[in-house]
């Protein structure tokens, strides 16, 4: 009896807690249609193998690749030896979050870089960024996607997106920000510049044990400090990530 009490006390306490936030979608849906490829990835594809009509129920044939659409990236994605996605934990996938709006700069320039500036300008309006919290970039660049403007590609296939600078996180690996756990969000490809084909600052995210989302969607529904994320995705054996499901846990 005591510990149905017990149960039930913490299950109230859980619904009461749940009763102080909201969750907003920070995905895409995905359809071969309007989802933009990386440029050489897997072909992306929807087929029908079931219909009601003639087998009772109804399912989808999905091919595509481990970072199609809105994704995350698991640490072996670029580095040997790294964690894959049926390695990590699942407090990986549950963060504070910070957003960090860098739109106007970003319309400006397609190919800035979100600067150790930037980071300390945003402190001192929004107070510190929480250790281990997944840092998202507002570029803006949602709002192109399923148009040939989210890539940006240029006369030599060079793609034109804003992303991370690799001292501002390298900045945020010494000060602590990305604690034991983090994430590098951005509402692009991912979050280096699209010019930087080396993925200076993935590799280096991914060397400290962190995970990246990408091709992330509303990130205006997503405060500047104060909410957080919940990633989900297919956990794949020795994935390299997985696409996903993300959303924003917002307080009421």
């Amino acid at each position: 009896m005591l510990d149905e009490t017990a149960n039930a006390d913490a299950g109230g306490a859980v619904m009461a807690l749940l009763g102080q936030v909201r969750l907003v979608s920070l995905a895409h849906v995905n359809d071969p249609a309007t989802t933009p490829g990386f440029p050489g990835d897997p072909e992306f594809t929807l087929e029908t193998a079931f219909t009601v009509p003639a087998d009772g129920f109804y399912l989808q044939y999905v091919k595509e690749g481990e970072h199609t659409g809105t994704h995350w990236g698991a640490p072996g994605h670029m580095n040997d030896g790294q964690v894959l996605a049926d390695q990590m934990d699942p407090g990986d996938f549950l963060l504070p979050a910070v957003r960090i709006d860098v739109r106007d700069k970003a319309a400006r320039d397609p190919d800035y870089a979100l600067t150790v500036e930037d980071l300390e300008d945003w402190e001192r309006r929004h107070g510190p960024i929480p250790a281990g919290a997944a840092i998202c970039l507002w570029t803006g660049w949602g709002d192109k996607w399923g148009t040939p403007a989210y890539a940006g590609l240029d006369a030599d296939g060079v793609i034109h997106q804003p992303g991370f600078g690799l001292a501002a996180v390298e900045w945020l690996v010494a000060t602590g920000k990305l604690g034991r756990r983090g994430a590098l969000g951005s509402d692009t490809f991912g979050p280096d510049r699209g010019v930087d084909d080396t993925y200076a600052v993935s590799k280096l995210l991914y060397h400290e044990r962190r995970i990246s989302l990408e091709n992330l969607a509303n990130l205006g529904a997503l405060p500047p400090r104060g909410g957080a994320v919940l990633v989900g995705g297919v956990i794949n054996r020795r994935g390299s990530g997985s696409p996903a499901t993300v959303y924003g846990i917002v307080p009421r």
